[in-house]
């Protein structure tokens, strides 16, 4: 297994007062600590843009990067999604990164609303997925999809659309399926060959359960702890790494617990749940590097 970090663990978020934003040098150190030894980029502007500036802070800290997550708006066809791609996909290539993660933004900031979508917009979304996973590829990169809550490709009914209408391959978020009302490990047995890059978040299932009914927002129940450590939480991790292993996926799992953060923590903070994760994919036999 190929393991990651990624800085949304420590709270660090592009959504606009999502919470205490810690520095690069204190999450990337602490990705040292916990045993990791690669990382995904996090939000435009936590790292810096200058190839070699950001080659050389990775580098500092032991750490290699693997992709980056990218919301992008797709279903306005009077708005170039590829522009809003281009320096992301810069930074990434002069990182060495495999992927870019895609997300389908809602043109909002944050993931508690999001507008519904007729067919002339959904078929500038799939358009634009298949656009936008050429540019990647030209550039060396995968781009992937990640269904995520608050965006335009949250449900299973909207995983299918994407499924069925585009080409591109899938980032299987087991967090955010689950919260999106999509059973991650039914996923990964039904479209493995689809499956090429993975977020791994363990869930609390009933703090979910209140984000699917509306009586919590998506924001408020991370800020209550909705994602707990690997092996705490309700979603079915072993099964879900045995399904993609058994189906031969060599792809990324990248390890997420998102939070928010009221201030600077005390003690370990976020590296304790983070070393948690560490110490639950050991114990599955998971070769994670140390």
């Amino acid at each position: 297994m190929k393991i990651a970090g990624a800085p949304i663990s420590w709270g660090v978020c592009e959504v606009p007062g999502w919470g205490h934003q810690l520095p690069a040098d204190r999450v990337l150190a602490e990705m040292g600590e916990a045993g990791l030894t690669a990382t995904e980029l996090g939000p435009d502007g936590f790292l810096p843009t200058d190839p070699g500036e950001l080659t050389a802070l990775l580098d500092g800290a032991g750490l290699s990067c693997v992709g980056g997550f990218v919301p992008v708006l797709l279903h306005d066809a009077d708005h170039d999604p590829a522009e809003d791609l281009a320096g992301p996909l810069a930074s990434l290539a002069a990182a060495g990164a495999g992927v870019v993660v895609l997300a389908a933004a809602t043109g909002s900031d944050g993931y508690d609303q999001r507008p519904e979508l007729d067919d002339r917009q959904w078929a500038t979304l799939l358009a634009n997925l298949d656009r936008l996973a050429r540019i990647a590829a030209d550039r060396g990169l995968r781009a992937v999809l990640h269904p995520h809550v608050g965006t335009m490709v949250e449900n299973r009914a909207e995983v299918s659309r994407v499924l069925d209408g585009s080409d591109i391959a899938l980032c299987l978020d087991t967090g955010h399926l689950l919260i999106g009302g999509t059973d991650p490990l039914a996923l990964a047995r039904e479209v493995p060959g689809r499956i090429t890059h993975a977020h791994l978040k363990d869930v609390d299932a009933a703090l979910a359960a209140r984000v699917q009914s509306g009586e919590l927002t998506y924001t408020q129940a991370v800020a209550q702890g909705m994602y707990v450590p690997l092996g705490a939480g309700d979603v079915d991790i072993a099964g879900i790494i045995e399904a993609l292993e058994d189906n031969g996926f060599d792809g990324w799992y990248v390890m997420e617990q998102d939070t928010i953060l009221a201030g600077d923590p005390d003690g370990e903070g976020p590296l304790a749940d983070v070393r948690a994760s560490v110490d639950f994919l050991r114990r599955l036999g998971s070769e994670v590097p140390a």
